[in-house]
């Protein structure tokens, strides 16, 4: 998948998407229901995925989260590549800035995430290259100091992200082996890296949350419908062997070509649930069209109408926990990375806030999910 990842630098350089429609001040949000109060009285949570330099920098931002987020997320301070630079030199300050934020205001983070094919220092992708052994004192290494470290407030980690491989159809299909994406973890240490990792991650907090999070699998399309086969048969197989794992979380980066019906996703849902799996929306935007409608009303309701259906089809299924993938358009990487930003100088309006910081028809949409209206 084309990743999401904003690069810490753009945003801190202001060149990100420009803001939308005629520029004015932010709202004062802080008078108002929230996300965050909407779900919590329902016994539900809200959050999304944050920047830790952004919340020290940006007063916007800063007081869009402190309004709407009961949970964050680390967008890139948490992985592999921000927290263990070079080998053996951790940097967990970017992440700790984070963590600080969310302890004085009593809000959880979750992890995300441990193993990954992608944000890898290129010392780490060489030291996967030298055998079985090196790779499991590499991974070993890694998850004792940042599990470590982070083990006071981070209950919950992605501990696996994006293991199987798309299937022919998607629109990045790979050619790896069997049915698990291709990547250097699986190269280094086989098709039980997965299982290697959350066993790890049990024997160093037994309290923890283990999660694996996947993505393209939310849609009513042939290879979504292929790709749900695959997660499901690797769910089984890992239960089967005894594999510590309590959660799965769905990413749910929606595309508006894509179709959507409830009822397969329920259906899946339903066959995660019986496993005795908890499930999370993890990372919750909408992509629009290529060319989607010239007037925002309608361009609002579309995505407000497709991110209703599939929110109250997860929280119908038992879904508790919805993050987006960030707040406001102003700093949605559907706006900065180049294969899916819009070609005509328009900005994807897939989050919950546009931006210049004010809520729109998503947000109301999710309102009424959460309220089950």
């Amino acid at each position: 998948m084309l990743r999401r990842r904003t690069l810490l630098a753009a945003t801190a350089a202001g060149t990100l998407s420009p803001s939308l429609g005629r520029a004015q001040a932010a709202p004062d949000l802080s008078g108002q229901p929230s996300l965050g109060a909407l779900a919590r009285s329902q016994g539900l949570t809200f959050g999304a995925a944050v920047q830790g330099q952004l919340l020290e920098t940006d007063p916007d931002y800063h007081r869009a989260f402190e309004t709407e987020a009961a949970i964050l997320v680390p967008e890139w301070e948490a992985k592999w590549s921000a927290l263990q630079p070079q080998e053996g030199r951790f940097d967990t300050a970017p992440l700790d800035s984070i963590l600080r934020w969310a302890q004085s205001r009593a809000r959880p983070v979750r992890g995300h995430a441990l193993i990954w094919h992608n944000d890898l220092p290129d010392w780490t992708r060489a030291a996967l290259g030298e055998g079985r052994d090196r790779a499991l004192a590499v991974m070993a290494a890694h998850f004792d100091r940042v599990l470590s470290h982070a083990r006071g407030q981070i209950r919950d980690w992605d501990v696996v992200n994006e293991p199987v491989a798309n299937p022919p159809g998607s629109d990045v299909p790979q050619a790896g082996p069997g049915e698990l994406r291709d990547t250097p973890w699986l190269r280094a240490l086989g098709p039980n890296y997965i299982d290697i990792a959350f066993r790890m991650a049990r024997e160093r907090d037994p309290t923890l949350r283990l999660t694996l999070n996947e993505y393209g699998i939310e849609e009513d399309t042939p290879d979504a419908t292929e790709k749900r086969r695959r997660l499901l048969a690797l769910l089984r197989s890992l239960l089967a062997r005894g594999t510590p794992l309590d959660a799965v979380g769905i990413q749910a980066h929606l595309q508006m070509v894509r179709p959507f019906r409830p009822a397969p996703f329920a259906a899946f849902l339903a066959e995660l649930r019986q496993m005795g799996l908890a499930v999370l929306i993890t990372e919750l935007d909408v992509r629009e069209a290529p060319s989607p409608p010239q007037d925002m009303g309608a361009r609002d309701a579309l995505v407000a109408e497709r991110a209703h259906a599939f929110v109250a089809t997860a929280l119908e299924g038992g879904v508790r926990t919805i993050l987006t993938w960030g707040l406001s358009d102003k700093y949605s990487w559907l706006a900065t990375e180049p294969a899916v930003a819009l070609r005509d100088g328009r900005t994807h309006r897939g989050l919950p806030l546009d931006a210049e910081w004010r809520r729109k028809a998503l947000w109301e949409a999710l309102a009424r999910a959460f309220q089950g209206r």
